[in-house]
């Protein structure tokens, strides 16, 4: 059952990170498509929402690009926009952060579940991209609101604790999309266990794993959308060697 995941990372073994590694480029190059589809899927919801942020400055900067030309140009577009419109606008941009976080996290959670299936063989359907955003908006808002919290804070404490937090931040996902029924409590603190149990470990297998998905960039930087995706295949074996799955406990329903 998912309420002993605590009880699972207590007795897991090592993982094996030469392993891990050989296994992700393995399903990584059989996934490749699936990549891709998250991926524009991702670019799809990602465009609309920079809009909405960008078009309201629209008017400063076709003025900034009139006057491009002239060295004695003094910027003024920002007058033409009063203070509260301007606190407005920056409200604005964190809520709409914030939702895109949640609709990004919805995506990725599917795309874990795509893992298990090719992995394991399984010849049924990992449901739609935004099932998690339908059955669960709360407890993925609170999520990234925690993890904008809690990396706040590790930056705050002079930027050295974002490399101690960086390993359990990069488990709340994997975590969540394959035991929705836990709380955002839960999960945090099972991501913290499996993190210090082997923190080392999966600090390598991050970094390591995030260096290479930079190869998207040779690709006039539109491929780090889909070479972005390997890190969380690395993230899914490292999740599978140590807490592994609860088949019946993956169906039961979730809630907040």
């Amino acid at each position: 059952m998912n309420s002993n995941i605590f009880q699972k990372i207590e007795s897991s073994a090592k993982p094996d990170f030469g392993d891990i590694f050989s296994k992700s480029f393995d399903l990584f190059q059989k996934m490749f498509m699936e990549a891709v589809k998250h991926g524009l899927v991702s670019l799809l919801v990602v465009i609309p929402f920079i809009l909405i942020i960008y078009v309201p400055l629209m008017p400063m900067y076709i003025d900034l690009l009139m006057h491009s030309g002239d060295p004695y140009y003094y910027p003024t577009g920002l007058e033409q926009y009063s203070t509260v419109i301007i606190i407005a606008w920056i409200i604005a941009v964190f809520l709409i952060s914030f939702i895109l976080q949640v609709v990004i996290l919805s995506i990725n959670a599917h795309f874990y579940k795509v893992c298990k299936n090719f992995d394991l063989g399984i010849d049924e359907p990992a449901g739609g991209y935004f099932d998690l955003l339908k059955n669960n908006f709360g407890k993925l808002l609170v999520l990234s609101l925690a993890t904008f919290g809690i990396g706040i804070a590790a930056t705050l404490l002079c930027y050295l604790p974002i490399f101690y937090v960086l390993v359990p931040l990069q488990l709340f996902l994997p975590i969540l999309a394959f035991n929705d029924k836990l709380s955002v409590s839960e999960i945090i603190k099972a991501a913290f266990k499996l993190g210090n149990k082997f923190w080392l470990i999966i600090f390598g297998l991050v970094i390591l794993s995030s260096i290479i998905a930079q190869v998207g960039i040779i690709l006039c930087g539109i491929g780090l959308v889909v070479t972005a995706y390997f890190v969380h295949i690395v993230m899914y074996y490292l999740y599978k060697d140590t807490v592994g799955f609860d088949e019946r406990s993956d169906e039961l329903p979730s809630n907040f």
